[in-house]
């Protein structure tokens, strides 16, 4: 069946300052026993400050002439940020158990060939569901369902490999207290990132330590999972082909992976400045809701939760610091780039939603009697939201449970 070129994922041209030795490559391809066949023609796709991912397309039809290169940034100093050789090994250890990992091709560590660890897969041709679905891509609600049904049954096939049985998926992890890792590395990050002009998260950081469950289970997590990490197939296009960007993969607990995904679930009704930095197609018509995701979820995986409340408050602290960690370079002037220049806002609104699931959890009454002060007596008040600009504010302010402006005496006693 005839695609149509406009709908698949393309990249685009190189960025200054990031151009691939495309002839140091095809050389190394050759010394490893890869056939490629001339040089090849060089796209760049677009992603942010993640690792820098190219488009090498040399003659020939076989399916080893067109192939994706992944390389970290120039001047990375944590290795362990951008290891090309785990998020190598993790895909090839995976493919046999799980069909959605593109074939590995080769990896090179020798830094002499182009400056840098990289590796090598085959492209899988698709589309890609960013914030909108390609023009051209119109489902309609049932068609959207499906496509949100197979995104997450994706993600419980994933959950579902038994690791013990590749040496390379087992080295991944550390063991039971994931939960406990995360939250105390979060708190650590978010601390480290914080700049004068976001809050401290100092209620939710403390809250989630007291609320930290013992692990459900340990697998395979993928730990990005967003509806652009996935491929779909052009002439199917509710249907899941392939699955990207596992340079986070761990084994984990299942339920903080889908806490973390559903942290970027924009529903339609959600607030103008959650809607302007959603970065996948979850507004739909026919899309789940969250409330929804965490049902079908737990019926497909046959696990149990008893505070489903902590799982979500994580994801949304968990991206409040990976925003904040982007933002404090900003804010500091180690990048100049301005899509970073607001990202404050939304740090704020990320910390007004915690504290309105936590004040559901605990009840009203707990929350103006307990919460409320203690957030007080740690210095994080209604002083810092009042100096926001007013459209924000009132983002904010209907958000924020509605006893948090609510001045009273009673003090917060341990």
């Amino acid at each position: 069946m005839a695609t149509d070129n406009k709908v698949l994922d393309k990249g685009g041209a190189v960025r200054e300052g990031e151009e691939l030795d495309d002839k140091a490559v095809s050389e190394w391809l050759r010394s490893q026993g890869i056939d490629v066949v001339g040089e090849p023609t060089v796209t760049q796709f677009s992603g942010g400050a993640s690792n820098w991912t190219y488009r090498l397309q040399y003659e020939g039809n076989d399916k080893n002439q067109d192939l994706i290169l992944r390389r970290p940034p120039k001047g990375t100093k944590a290795k362990s940020a951008h290891d090309m050789v785990r998020e190598y090994t993790v895909q090839k250890a995976l493919k046999d158990a799980y069909p959605y990992v593109p074939e590995m091709i080769a990896l090179c560590t020798d830094e002499a060939v182009i400056g840098a660890d990289f590796y090598v897969m085959e492209r899988m041709e698709g589309i890609i569901p960013r914030a909108e679905l390609p023009k051209g891509i119109d489902l309609n609600p049932e068609k959207t369902r499906l496509l949100c049904t197979n995104v997450l049954d994706a993600l419980v096939e994933l959950h579902q490999i038994d690791y013990t049985e590749h040496p390379d998926l087992v080295n991944l992890g550390r063991g039971d207290g994931y939960c406990e890792r995360q939250v105390s590395g979060w708190d650590k990050r978010y601390v480290k990132a914080k700049t004068p002009n976001v809050p401290s998260f100092a209620l939710v950081r403390q809250w989630l330590g007291k609320h930290t469950p013992a692990d459900s289970k340990t697998c395979i997590i993928h730990n990005d999972w967003r509806f652009d990490n996935v491929i779909l197939d052009a002439a199917e296009p509710t249907k899941v082909i392939g699955v990207l960007d596992w340079e986070m993969a761990t084994l984990g607990d299942p339920l903080m992976d889908l806490g973390s995904a559903l942290a970027y679930w924009i529903e339609a009704d959600d607030n103008i400045i959650m809607q302007q930095s959603r970065r996948q197609p979850t507004h739909l018509k026919g899309m789940m809701t969250r409330d929804e995701v965490v049902a079908y979820y737990l019926e497909k995986s046959g696990l149990e939760i008893d505070n489903w409340t902590f799982y979500e408050v994580f994801g949304l602290f968990r991206l409040a610091g990976i925003i904040q960690q982007i933002y404090y370079r900003y804010y500091n002037k180690q990048t100049t780039n301005p899509a970073f220049k607001n990202f404050w806002i939304i740090v704020h609104v990320l910390h007004a939603k915690c504290l309105k699931l936590i004040a559901q959890y605990e009840g009203e009454a707990l929350f103006t009697n307990r919460v409320q002060p203690h957030l007080q007596d740690m210095g994080v008040d209604t002083a810092m939201i009042e100096q926001l600009p007013s459209p924000i504010q009132s983002v904010i302010k209907g958000i924020l449970p509605k006893s948090y402006f609510v001045q009273t005496s009673h003090k917060y006693e341990e």
